[in-house]
């Protein structure tokens, strides 16, 4: 389907969206995440409302694991349009969210209070001209629909009726999206299924569930590119993100920008932003949820350093431990390989001993376990987990031809093993050789 352009410009179009929506509906938020197209939506709305003597409500969704900048600029929208904006839901709320690094955890929790200490980022700070939404703390009514683990999608559709059913009449609700700027995206504004508002191609009804409810979103800024939003900045004086500025400065196209959370589909170049952008959130959000320390140990540090992972509770030892296989696998196969032999001579040697696989136990007594007299399949995974090349836990030890293989896989892995991730002396002892010829080959 072509786009089919006006005789006139987009800033003037957007704006004329504005005038209609703030005429025709009885009470309006807006959708804000702190990125680029959100924000100069709502600027541009409260230029808008000043002129026509409204008032609006912000819907902003902290996902825990946030830019600091992001923050700082919701903030600074917050002081820029509280002459206009008359209600600003700030939620923090334990919302289930797509986990695309981990294959046993496909979703996590942000503001999860069982995994605070692992938190990216306190609960914010309140504030007089903000409604704080967190487990404590929530408007009258959230008791009746919201409950722990809520997706993230299905709560934006229950805050439309609830904040609908609390206002009356028709709600509009301002979403900042560019039909640019993916598939997905475009697909929700000609969708030819959707119910516009008095045929506006702009607006889609909102349906929560099987109900049908007095709420259309409406898009102010469909059409606009990516160069648009930047020339509204300038042109206008508008406050911006400023980890676009990093992004920018970082070598990240206008086109590519994005303010993605980091365990999302785009995960890879959301933990590679987080490192570059802002370092000292970096290591908080690596260890925020299960699956991205593997990332971690591959790009940060020496490929052999501890994963410090944990079991999930739907998952037996040996589904776990085959699991930190694979995902070894992903970076290193040649580890993985090394590590499936070593356990299947473990396995050979018990059979033996007349004990077959089925017959492993998932746990064995502990103490038998450590003492390296009984086998299970938690001292196989627990033994992967110690990434020990020569894997004393199950009982090898170190061999001329391991430490050869070690030489061998540094010429790929030039971060195979760094002296202070190795758990053992004779492991330490050939890292550190390891590290005196890469200094000595840097040095020729």
């Amino acid at each position: 389907m072509a786009k089919i352009y006006r005789d006139i410009n987009v800033y003037d179009a957007a704006m004329e969206r504005y005038r209609i929506v703030l005429e025709e509906f009885d009470n309006f938020y807006l959708s804000v995440s702190g990125g680029k197209d959100s924000s100069v939506m709502l600027q541009l709305m409260a230029r808008e409302a000043r002129a026509m003597g409204r008032k609006f409500s912000v819907l902003y969704i902290d996902l825990e694991a946030q830019y600091k900048a992001t923050i700082a600029h919701i903030e600074e929208l917050i002081d820029e349009t509280k002459d206009v904006v008359d209600e600003w839901y700030w939620v923090a709320l334990p919302l289930s969210l797509r986990n695309a690094v981990s294959a046993i955890q496909p979703k996590w929790i942000c503001w999860d209070r069982k995994e605070q200490e692992k938190w990216v980022r306190a609960y914010p700070t309140r504030r007089k001209d903000v409604i704080l939404c967190t487990e404590d703390h929530c408007p009258r009514g959230f008791e009746e629909w919201f409950f722990r683990g809520m997706e993230f999608e299905e709560f934006i559709l229950w805050f439309a009726r609830w904040y609908n059913l609390k206002h009356g009449g028709r709600t509009a609700v301002g979403v900042g999206i560019r039909s640019d700027e993916s598939l997905n995206r475009f697909r929700t504004i000609i969708s030819e299924s959707k119910e516009p508002y008095k045929e506006y191609p702009w607006t889609t009804r909102i349906h929560c569930k099987s109900e049908l409810l007095n709420c259309w979103n409406f898009y102010p800024l469909y059409d606009w590119r990516a160069e648009d939003d930047w020339t509204a900045v300038a042109r206008l004086n508008l406050k911006f993100n400023q980890v676009y500025e990093l992004m920018y400065k970082n070598g990240v196209s206008i086109y590519e920008q994005r303010l993605c959370q980091p365990y999302g589909d785009d995960q890879r170049k959301g933990l590679n932003q987080f490192k570059y952008l802002e370092p000292e959130t970096w290591e908080k959000v690596l260890n925020r949820v299960e699956g991205v320390n593997f990332g971690n140990i591959y790009c940060r540090t020496s490929l052999l350093g501890n994963i410090k992972s944990e079991k999930p509770a739907g998952m037996t030892w040996e589904q776990y431990a085959v699991f930190l296989l694979e995902s070894i696998g992903l970076y290193a196969p040649e580890v993985r390989d090394h590590y499936y032999h070593k356990i299947k001579t473990f396995l050979s040697w018990y059979e033996k001993e007349g004990l077959t696989v089925r017959d492993i136990p998932q746990e064995a007594d502990r103490k038998l376990e450590t003492a390296k007299k009984a086998a299970s399949w938690r001292r196989i995974a627990r033994a992967i987990e110690k990434n020990d090349f020569w894997m004393t836990s199950l009982s090898f030890g170190e061999t001329k031809r391991d430490v050869k293989r070690l030489f061998e896989l540094k010429k790929k892995y030039h971060n195979i093993i760094l002296p202070k991730d190795a758990d053992s002396k004779s492991l330490k002892r050939i890292a550190e050789k390891l590290m005196e010829e890469n200094d000595e080959a840097a040095n020729e």
